[in-house]
C-alpha cells in the first residue's frame, strides 16, 4: 500500500494530488503561471488532509519553465526530505493522458514556442524538445499532466534533473555580445 503525493508545476497550473495504489483520492489544480510557489503550498495543505502520510514524492521534471520548475521540484525536495521519503522524478510530458495510439502532445512554452513529445503504443519516441508550434506536426495542447499517470510513472522512471531546453536569459557579463 504506497501513498504518493504527486506535484506538477512544468505549465501554467500548479497542479496536486494525493494517490493510493492507483486510484486518486485527490486531485486540484490552481490557473497562474507566476502562483505556484503561493497555490502549491495551500494544495498540499489540502490533500494532506484527506489522507494518511505520503509514502513517496512524484514530482515533475520538466520540461517548463525555470522558476515554475524549480517551485515544483525544490517544495518536492524538500517536503520528502523532511518526511524522510523518496522523490521520484517524471518527465510532465510522458503524465498527460491521451487516449490514443500514435500521438504529440505539447505545453505552452511561452515566448510564440512550446514544448513537445511524440509517443507511440505508450512509448516517447520523440522529445522532449522546444519549437515554435509551425515546425510540430499534428500536437495536441491545453491537456495537462494527469497525477494518477504521473504516479505510475514513478515505477518506470526516475529523471534526476529538470529538463530545462531553453538557454536561460541571463548570462554572465562576459559572455554578452
Amino acid at each position: 500500500m504506497t501513498i504518493s503525493l504527486a506535484i506538477d508545476t512544468s505549465t501554467s497550473k500548479t497542479i496536486v494530488g494525493i494517490v493510493e495504489d492507483g486510484v486518486v483520492l485527490f486531485e486540484k489544480a490552481h490557473e497562474g503561471a507566476t502562483d505556484h510557489g503561493r497555490a502549491l503550498t495551500e494544495l498540499v495543505a489540502e490533500a494532506l488532509k484527506v489522507a494518511k502520510p505520503a509514502h513517496q514524492v512524484v514530482v515533475g521534471m520538466g520540461p517548463g519553465p525555470f522558476t515554475g520548475l524549480r517551485v515544483g521540484i525544490a517544495f518536492a525536495q524538500t517536503f520528502a526530505l523532511s518526511r524522510q521519503i523518496p522523490v521520484i522524478g517524471i518527465c510532465s510530458l510522458d503524465a498527460i493522458a491521451i487516449d490514443s495510439d500514435e500521438y504529440t502532445v505539447a505545453i505552452d512554452a511561452r515566448r510564440k514556442e512550446i514544448y513537445w513529445a511524440s509517443y507511440k503504443d505508450g512509448l516517447r519516441i520523440a522529445g522532449p524538445a522546444v519549437n515554435n508550434p509551425a515546425e510540430v506536426a499534428d500536437f495536441i495542447i491545453d491537456v495537462y499532466p494527469d497525477m494518477q499517470k504521473l504516479v505510475a510513472l514513478a515505477q518506470t522512471q526516475n529523471v534526476t534533473e529538470p529538463m530545462y531546453l531553453r538557454r536561460p536569459d541571463a548570462v554572465p557579463t562576459a559572455e554578452r555580445p
